[in-house]
């Protein structure tokens, strides 16, 4: 039996206020007003079932030509030559990408060529330093392996010299002890393209987007995006210019661009449909990508790769079971099995340069959405 697919509709038809979800749409657009915005641009996706309530756009995909540090501001394009954004404008989603590549993951759990405690050593005994320690796959899922945030892997000479530094890379806390990590996401991706002879972007094209008709999701480049940052340092990793198309990230850049912790492009509605798929227990239309038990096992507390009840990005949507995620370039989903309700709100918050992380409005919409439900 097929589930059911999204379709735009009134709030009401929802089951949502609709003075809410006007407000969460007037929130989003004041982001990206003034001259020093939240975001230069930003796109927000809601809805409650099967019914997008609010799909809106608002600033611009492109605004800066650069970072001005002697100024501390960005370089305005003229207004010809800035790009507007639009709801199908696709985004760098940073650490989502982590949430596709958890379900990738469950998936093989789901049909028994993968075990959630086994060892990783088992998989990949030639990463011995994390071999040593025990370090399971339900560690990597739950950030619970104890290996550090990340690793220099942009200062590397080749791809030969990276591996080695995974490799040799062992846990700086006990194994138990959360700490959240991109390295977790690095070996899961080494783990599963080992077991199954494919690529990452292969695994999750075939596994995910594909079957649930993403069309406009995928590992990049991607040439229509919203510009991320003049990533330069001192307050970058690299020196890479203005960006657009091409991952943020500086370890999944280094890496090719397909990395388990950031890569993927995708937009608004894309990413609703990614919401609905988990919310409806794996499935979507015609396509199932997990079965029910398999789909509530990744958004059961702690998560498997989705952060449960965390009210610093998810507002009062936290303290119900929501699960979600957030990525540094500006991006984040909610979804709450309790409601039925996923939130997707985009922006380019590094475009034209990174600041210090402001979760506030994240979570003033997720207050929104979630004062919405009747």
């Amino acid at each position: 039996m097929s589930a059911p697919r999204l379709r735009v509709d009134t709030p009401e038809r929802a089951g949502l206020d609709p003075e809410e979800i006007r407000h969460l749409a007037w929130d989003v657009e004041g982001l990206t007003r003034g001259g020093r915005p939240w975001a230069a641009g930003a796109v927000v996706v809601a809805g409650r079932g099967p019914v997008i309530a609010v799909q809106r756009a608002a600033g611009w995909a492109v605004r800066y030509a650069a970072y001005d540090p002697e100024a501390g501001a960005g370089v305005e394009l003229p207004p010809g030559r800035r790009v507007a954004m639009t709801v199908d404008t696709p985004f760098d989603l940073a650490s989502l990408t982590k949430l596709f590549t958890s379900v990738a993951a469950v998936q093989q759990i789901e049909r028994g060529t993968l075990g959630i405690d086994t060892r990783i050593g088992a998989y990949l005994p030639d990463f011995r330093a994390a071999a040593a320690h025990g370090v399971t796959v339900r560690q990597l899922l739950t950030h619970t392996s104890g290996l550090r945030p990340e690793l220099p892997l942009y200062d590397c000479a080749d791809d030969t010299e990276r591996l080695e530094l995974l490799r040799a890379e062992a846990p700086v806390d006990a194994p138990g002890t959360y700490r959240y990590s991109d390295l977790n996401m690095l070996l899961l991706q080494q783990l599963l393209e080992r077991m199954t002879g494919r690529g990452l972007d292969v695994l999750v094209r075939d596994g995910i987007t594909r079957p649930l008709g993403m069309t406009s999701t995928g590992f990049g480049p991607c040439p229509g995006a919203a510009a991320t940052e003049d990533q330069r340092r001192p307050w970058a990793k690299a020196d890479r210019g203005p960006l657009r198309g091409v991952v943020h990230d500086e370890n999944a850049w280094a890496l090719g661009g397909v990395a388990g912790h950031a890569g993927l492009f995708s937009t608004g509605r894309d990413l609703a449909v990614f919401c609905r798929a988990l919310l409806a227990g794996g499935a979507y239309g015609p396509a199932r990508v997990l079965g029910p038990d398999f789909a509530e096992l990744l958004l059961t507390p702690p998560g498997l790769g989705f952060a449960v009840d965390q009210p610093w990005f998810m507002g009062e949507l936290a303290g119900r079971g929501a699960a979600g995620h957030t990525g540094f370039t500006g991006t984040s989903l909610v979804l709450d099995p309790a409601t039925d309700i996923f939130l997707v709100l985009l922006a380019n918050t590094v475009h034209p340069v990174r600041r210090p992380p402001d979760s506030a409005p994240r979570a003033r919409a997720g207050t929104r959405l979630a004062r919405a439900v009747r």
